[in-house]
């Protein structure tokens, strides 16, 4: 099994240099800083441990503490301060919230006791039985997250969403596929969260790297030929930011498109700049 795992990887690495050859020469001629990356963050240490007492909980751990009976939920601890930095400019408003993988239900609960009584969940499970937590509140489809046709039916009945938040099946072409398909159908100001991306070959993990590169792309000059003004591509004029945590990715998008990536200067007093 391992071995016909391996295949299928040096398969897909043949393919994609083949269909980008040059992409693939970029890509691999990056393979020494990604390799010191590595190995920096298994010798990293911290001179000193800091004292004194740990952040105070959150009102989303405040609320998973309490859920003591009932529909189970399950999450990394580690998960709700990263939550809350991210979700609570919603609490007490009218937003959508979406969750891939329903499971025992008990998180469909919990996000609509923390974002209060104007929150719509839908719930996406490949589970029939899942369709038993719809209430006037939640809603609930039956489907693969992998399947493209889904996610089509899915916006035709769904409007924008506010949040999305990935705890499906965790394979990584179900996580590109919900990206890739849902990223555009999240609202502006919203936000994407892929849990559970586990292992340091992760490959969805290498996928949102992979999204970084055009994040940080310099080349598409403004055409006005103004110095220090740029056309931002299409992800660097919606996406606010990109995080990363222990097991979390999360993407913010703009509360509005950014139309120029500028760089202003400001005062008299310059040092010249020496080029070689």
């Amino acid at each position: 099994m391992a071995r016909s795992h391996r295949v299928k990887r040096v398969g897909r690495l043949i393919a994609a240099i083949f269909r980008q050859p040059r992409l693939s020469v970029h890509c691999l001629s990056q393979i020494s800083e990604i390799i010191r990356g590595i190995r920096h963050s298994k010798l990293y240490r911290e001179p000193s441990r800091p004292e004194g007492v740990g952040a105070p909980k959150t009102l989303l751990e405040d609320i998973f503490d309490r859920h003591s009976t009932g529909h189970g939920i399950w999450k990394w601890r580690h998960y709700f301060p990263i939550y809350h930095a991210h979700f609570q400019k919603f609490i007490g408003r009218d937003v959508r919230v979406l969750e891939i993988g329903v499971f025992s239900g008990g998180s469909l609960e919990m996000w609509r006791s923390y974002f209060g009584d104007r929150c719509h969940i839908y719930g996406v499970d490949i589970a029939e039985d899942c369709r038993a937590y719809a209430n006037d509140h939640t809603t609930i489809f039956i489907g693969d997250q992998e399947d493209r046709a889904f996610w089509r039916r899915f916006k035709s009945e769904v409007p924008q969403i506010d949040i999305l938040i990935d705890d499906g099946g965790h394979t990584f072409d179900q996580q590109i596929v919900t990206l890739e398909e849902m990223l555009p159908h999240i609202r502006p100001g919203g936000i994407y969260v892929c849990e559970d991306v586990h292992r340091n070959n992760n490959r969805f993990n290498s996928y949102c790297h992979g999204l970084l590169k055009s994040l940080n792309d310099t080349t598409p000059m403004d055409p006005s030929g103004k110095k220090g003004v740029m056309r931002p591509n299409p992800l660097q004029a919606w996406l606010a930011g990109v995080h990363f945590y222990p097991y979390v990715i999360v993407i913010e998008k703009a509360d509005r498109p950014i139309e120029k990536l500028m760089f202003d200067r400001r005062g008299t007093l310059w040092r010249p700049i020496e080029t070689p």
